[in-house]
């Protein structure tokens, strides 16, 4: 029944002009105005963002951005003001920037939007 449709994910945040700022300017993405919220293009994908004046962010990784280099990213986008989530508790372990090295998976770094949803930088699967 899908097999042939276009899917798309979205989520809510609390402040429609932060979002806009955050993800065009400091992620870099494309970001257009719809009717209801906001439209992000990354690559081929698109994601949609509505406000939601009783918005709770996301306790989970609600978008994940595949990159070459979860470093060179992380390095990246904390000269744009943005600041990595630190872990040390069971398996989940971080260095002091932010990345988990583990060596069942790739380096992957997690980060808030303005809303506090957790996204995350991952290197190359």
């Amino acid at each position: 029944m899908f097999k042939n449709t276009k899917a798309f994910s979205s989520f809510s945040v609390n402040d429609l002009k932060k979002a806009k700022q955050f993800y065009g300017e400091v992620l870099g993405l494309d970001v257009s105005d719809q009717p209801e919220g906001l439209r992000l293009t990354a690559g081929q994908n698109s994601i949609f963002i509505y406000p939601k004046t009783n918005h709770e962010p996301a306790t989970y990784t609600i978008l994940n951005f595949q990159v070459k280099s979860v470093e060179e990213t992380v390095n990246a986008l904390t000269k744009r003001g943005v600041r990595f989530e630190i872990y040390d508790q069971g398996d989940l372990k971080t260095d002091a920037k932010g990345i988990s090295r583990d060596s069942r998976g790739p380096a992957i770094a997690w980060f808030k939007d303005p809303a506090g949803n957790f996204l995350s930088v991952v290197e190359g699967m």
